[in-house]
């Protein structure tokens, strides 16, 4: 019966694959290879997978070449990106930096105009005691000189009456003249003396003037001063009430974050210094202290636009789209009841780009489980967001990303009814709503 049945078989395949022989002739003799049906059939097996494992090799070194090639230029464009944003906020950086140097400057200059001033102003006030002192001194000294002449004409009548008495006419002419000469040098004396007080005073009068000019110069300078002040501080009270407000309906102290952006600052520049003058061991002046005030206030707000480049204020999607389910408690769309919501879905169309939405790291880029295609960003002061059911991921981890920085597409991937954006912000581990956040930023960016 087994004899019957294989024979059968071999006449099934000797129609389709008949019986050949191959024959090898030397000088001598000649033989034959017999190539039945079945050494035919493992042949042509083994001759169709050897030339499909071929064709499959080929094909995985051709994708892997593309592939490596696609991935270098795709970094290539990231990496151009992420330069040309470094040069951007580079250029900014440096732009308020110099708008603060020369604020300052501009204070310093108008510091040392109204020191000057005032040294001036002192000078002609010394100038103007030493005249005083000096004409008191004249006036002093021209009482005593009348009153040295009135003694002295006093003097020569009662010698000249006694002269007259014992020495009679000719002695008292001889008297009377010398008394003429005595009263003729007196003269010429107070003369000198009135003339010189009269210059001191008018050199006086010039020195009040002097002082009058300086002071009104100095008010001017003043005013000045004070109109640029309050315009300065009007600008940087307007500026920081929006930042303010932002970061506390975000739920984080402005104080802590800014403590947190000084400790972790890196860059360039630095805090702005405040002003220092020397005031001998006093205090500082008013204009010193408002100026200082100002710098601070500038200050404050170079380490608000770092902490906003941090914090996820932006938006991931900038095309069109439609809020299509927010954070909280909702019914499951695949009917699995009452399920917590940790974040915010936003619809739009297929390949919608996504967005950063503040700097940080890839810390999670791939499959995961129901989020489908995910990107997780570690960000500064314990914040992490979060990106799912994406068509196509566009970092790797590890990367470093700004705000705006293109991640990935918006797709259908994972646990999904449609094709949206599952957006999630977590603060040390909590999801928390992300449209805190958004909101928060509406009036700001």
């Amino acid at each position: 019966m087994l004899n019957r049945f294989a024979y059968r078989i071999h006449q099934s395949l000797e129609r389709h694959f008949p019986e050949q022989r191959l024959f090898l002739k030397s000088d001598t003799e000649t033989r034959f290879v017999r190539l039945r049906p079945v050494t035919q059939i493992l042949g042509l097996a083994g001759g169709t997978l050897a030339l499909a494992w071929t064709i499959v090799a080929t094909a995985l070194i051709m994708m892997d070449s593309i592939g490596a090639g696609s991935a270098r230029e795709q970094s290539f464009r990231q990496q151009a990106m992420y330069e040309s944003r470094l040069n951007d906020l580079s250029a900014d950086r440096d732009l308020r930096a110099e708008e603060a140097a020369r604020a300052q400057e501009r204070f310093n200059i108008a510091l040392e105009q109204v020191s000057e001033m005032q040294e001036r102003l002192l000078s002609s006030e010394d100038r103007r005691r030493e005249m005083e002192t000096g004409i008191d001194a004249i006036q002093e000294t021209l009482r005593r000189t009348i009153r040295e002449r009135d003694e002295a004409r006093a003097e020569a009548d009662r010698v000249t009456l006694a002269l007259n008495e014992q020495a009679g006419g000719a002695t008292e002419m001889g008297r009377a003249r010398d008394t003429l000469a005595t009263l003729d040098f007196l003269t010429g004396a107070l003369g000198a003396t009135a003339e010189a007080r009269d210059e001191t005073l008018a050199e006086a009068e010039a020195a009040r003037e002097e002082t009058r000019l300086v002071a009104e110069e100095k008010r001017a300078i003043e005013m000045r001063n004070d109109a640029i002040f309050a315009k300065l501080e009007e600008a940087v009270t307007v500026s920081m009430e929006p930042l303010d407000n932002m970061f506390r309906e975000a739920g984080m102290s402005p104080d802590d974050l800014i403590d947190s952006v000084r400790k972790g600052y890196s860059g360039q520049g630095g805090p702005l210094t405040p002003i220092a003058l020397s005031t001998a061991g006093g205090l500082p002046s008013a204009d010193e202290l408002r100026a200082n005030a100002i710098l601070s206030g500038l200050d404050r707000m170079n380490m608000y636009r770092i902490a906003a480049y941090t914090l996820p204020f932006a938006m991931p999607v900038k095309d069109s789209f439609r809020w299509t389910s927010g954070f909280g408690y909702r019914k499951d769309p695949k009917g699995a009841g009452t399920r917590m919501h940790e974040g915010t879905d936003m619809a739009g169309a297929y390949g919608t780009p996504i967005y950063a939405t503040a700097e940080g790291t890839v810390t999670f880029a791939g499959w995961h489980s129901g989020y489908g295609r995910h990107v997780k960003v570690r960000h500064a002061n314990g914040i992490e967001t979060t990106y799912s059911h994406m068509s196509q991921i566009r970092v790797e981890v590890g990367q470093r990303v700004s705000r705006g920085d293109r991640i990935g597409d918006m797709g259908n991937s994972g646990r999904s009814t449609g094709t949206h954006l599952h957006y999630e912000v977590h603060l040390n581990g909590t999801p928390v709503n992300p449209m805190t956040f958004i909101k928060a930023a509406k009036n700001v960016f």
